[in-house]
């Protein structure tokens, strides 16, 4: 016997059906934090403070450590031990994060990361004019350093 959809995927069933335009008075302004996955935390902590600046918010043991990035937060989860949990953010592997940087520090970065031993495995110049560094950290996760014209986004002078 088939199963119904979740509440919210009928709900929007129902808002691609309809013609008339939905009201959109209900809007997020930007992301509060984000979650990538490392068994290893100590390493974690190493390379995310280390390597980029990022200041520890709070830390436990074998589950995870969080980090405070502007007006956001970076937490990095032991999956180990999360998946048992009834409120489990996640997942297993490799995720992504990328960090807005001014264009005028792109080379000074890519210096950074080059002394730091960060291997940096690609380089992307995009066609709305935004440039990215993409780097690892310990856990494999998918970093990236863009200014902001690669979303088509101003910087401010």
């Amino acid at each position: 016997m088939p199963r119904s959809p979740p509440p919210a995927v009928a709900q929007l069933r129902l808002v691609r059906q309809s013609r008339r335009p939905v009201p959109h008075a209900m809007k997020v302004d930007r992301i509060l934090e984000t979650s990538l996955y490392a068994q290893n935390l100590d390493a974690a902590e190493l390379f995310y403070t280390k390597v980029l600046g990022l200041e520890v918010y709070s830390r436990v043991e074998g589950r995870h450590v969080f980090f405070r990035c502007g007006s956001a937060m970076l937490l990095v989860f032991n999956p180990d031990t999360t998946e048992r949990e009834e409120h489990w953010h996640g997942c297993r592997g490799r995720g992504h994060v990328a960090w807005a940087i001014p264009s005028h520090d792109l080379d000074a970065w890519r210096q950074w990361l080059r002394a730091a031993d960060v291997p940096i495995y690609s380089e992307v110049s995009w066609p709305k004019g935004g440039h990215s560094l993409y780097f690892r950290d310990p856990a494999g996760n998918s970093l990236e350093l863009a200014t902001l014209p690669t979303w088509g986004m101003a910087e401010n002078a």
